[in-house]
């Protein structure tokens, strides 16, 4: 029914950029709320960044506002996550996710229905 596969996970130093990608396959693309979220062995996740595939709205996490940006390419069926300023608070493994409705707002931040397999990302000092 819907599948999501990240990529461009990697290590890189403080102060770097990387972009993660999203293939969100699933028949009404332009009806979902995708996001990306983050996880570090041992603490909770957290929401990182959402966007409505219809509209384009998104939504962020105080933490990186300023740093990240969510994007897409709706023809590619694609969501991105462009990272800057990256600094080791920013390891963990990110995962991409779904919701089969438009995005609601900040709550999309706390959790989705629908789950990748993540992507590891290590920032080094």
């Amino acid at each position: 029914q819907v599948e999501l596969v990240e990529s461009g996970g990697d290590s890189v130093q403080a102060g770097g950029s990387l972009r993660l990608s999203c293939t969100a396959r699933y028949t009404y693309y332009s009806r979902m709320c995708v996001g990306w979220f983050r996880q570090i062995p041992g603490k909770d996740r957290e929401g990182v960044a959402v966007i409505s595939t219809g509209a384009g709205t998104t939504y962020y996490a105080d933490s990186v506002k300023g740093r990240f940006t969510i994007s897409q390419d709706s023809a590619k069926n694609m969501v991105y996550l462009q990272m800057n300023s990256l600094n080791p608070d920013d390891t963990a493994m990110y995962y991409c996710a779904a919701d089969l409705a438009p995005c609601l707002g900040q709550r999309n931040l706390d959790g989705m229905d629908f789950w990748g397999k993540g992507t590891l990302v290590t920032i080094s000092s």
